[in-house]
């Protein structure tokens, strides 16, 4: 017998088109949820881009029927209406001002009309699930893409790998050294530790290309990059991926105070301005609350985005130095440029050394149209901590970041890196480990 899912505000902004996931079950849209749904349709981030798709299909199924008594989805696909409440359905003790006890009524009403059909609630607002649970109503999560189970699968950019003894000293003395994908699965521009199975103390860095090329060894520039050095082995392989022009999308994820951050603006100055390998640094970032509250903050764009882009403006003044002079001029002639990511979308960059930070707040849809934007000779830098997502539609494995490190890493333009150890200070690493 056919179901009748009845779907949540929070469903459609996920994903506008959740509606065509149930196959040739009915879909119930409460009224209510129309109503909350117009309110984003005028954010400039995937909420909103969801908000106006999702008002776009409804008005092309509107137009081949009457969208109260029901419209076919399609060939293969059940029957979507929009539906209200009866007042008299609504338990005791709740509100019906709140919107989610409206949808809950919805759904009540639909059980008292359809009989034996079961009724789902699809929502993914947990409280909102408990409520469904407590008045015996079946409600479940949407089932959003991840691209990995759990966080702990997530591709890390790194093995250890045991050896002979007398491999490491072959690697050393300049031998080219092959690894067979039957002693080892690796993926493109991924970082080995040779281990000796002798000595656990003797190991040697490597970086893997692919089957038929000999791994190559890994160490800092004498002189660092930007006249930082890495301060553990992680950050030695995030240079060595960051400052590489045959890897134009790289990767990085890590805590808070690990220096992903960091390492991007001190490669991405070191190829602007040193070597000059790019034209430009732009540096982004998605704010949560810029779809709805930069409007109202006073002055210009670059005032608005200041408070959202401090913490990369205190990442540069530390790499600047006492040379702030220097650091305003490059602002002035575009040599570095903080833009909001809104606008990025509509760009087409070239010769470009691209920084998106926090990536992990971007859903798979931004971080397809931001990447898309990537023009010729340019490098595009992702960073994020997974453990703190602000995007109350995303979780750490259904983010653009974590989509992003998994859809790539088979790939040679690719390469990322897991940062692990706090670097910031003492003070910091402490808080992260106890906190």
């Amino acid at each position: 017998m056919k179901k009748i899912y009845i779907l949540d505000t929070n469903v459609l902004l996920t994903n506008s088109n959740s509606v065509f996931s149930y196959k040739n079950n009915d879909i119930v849209i409460p009224l209510k949820v129309l109503e909350e749904i117009d309110k984003h349709k005028k954010r400039q981030d995937g909420v909103g881009v969801n908000a106006r798709n999702t008002i776009r299909i409804l008005d092309s199924l509107r137009e081949k029927g009457n969208l109260h008594r029901g419209v076919r989805l399609g060939k293969g696909y059940g029957i979507i209406s929009v539906r209200s409440f009866e007042s008299d359905d609504l338990p005791k003790d709740l509100d019906l001002s709140d919107a989610d006890n409206q949808i809950i009524c919805t759904a009540i009403t639909q059980k008292r009309e359809c009989g034996r059909r079961k009724v789902i609630v699809v929502s993914r607002d947990i409280n909102m699930r408990v409520k469904c649970d407590a008045l015996e109503i079946i409600c479940e999560d949407f089932a959003i893409e991840q691209v990995v189970e759990n966080t702990e699968d997530i591709f890390s950019g790194f093995k250890k790998h045991l050896v002979d003894d007398q491999l490491i000293d072959r690697f050393y003395s300049g031998e080219d050294i092959m690894l067979e994908k039957e002693e080892i699965l690796l993926q493109p521009n991924e970082f080995v530790m040779l281990v000796s199975n002798q000595n656990e103390k003797k190991s040697a860095l490597a970086r893997f290309r692919n089957y038929n090329l000999p791994i190559t060894s890994v160490s800092d520039p004498k002189s660092g990059v930007w006249g930082m050095k890495s301060r553990n082995k992680e950050q030695m392989f995030a240079f060595e991926l960051l400052m590489d022009s045959n890897v134009p999308i790289v990767t990085m994820i890590g805590k808070a105070g690990c220096g992903k951050t960091l390492l991007a603006l001190a490669a991405g100055l070191e190829q602007v301005i040193e070597t000059k390998k790019y034209k430009k640094l732009v540096v982004s970032r998605p704010v949560q609350p810029l779809g709805n509250d930069i409007g109202f903050l006073p002055g210009t764009l670059e005032e608005k985005m200041k408070p959202w882009l401090m913490p990369v403006q205190d990442n540069l003044e530390f790499l600047m130095g006492d040379d702030k002079i220097t650091m305003e001029l490059m602002f002035e002639n575009g040599t570095i440029e903080i833009e909001a990511l809104t606008y990025i979308r509509g760009r087409s960059i070239s010769n470009a050394y691209i920084i998106i930070d926090e990536a992990q707040n971007l859903s798979t849809h931004e971080l397809k149209t931001i990447i898309t934007r990537v023009g010729e000779n340019t490098k595009i830098i992702l960073t994020g901590d997974l453990e703190q997502i602000d995007n109350v539609y995303l979780d750490a494995t259904s983010n653009g970041l974590s989509y992003a490190i998994e859809k790539f890493k088979n790939h040679e333009l690719s390469g990322h890196m897991t940062l692990t150890k706090g670097e910031r200070s003492k003070v910091a690493t402490l808080a992260a480990k106890v906190l």
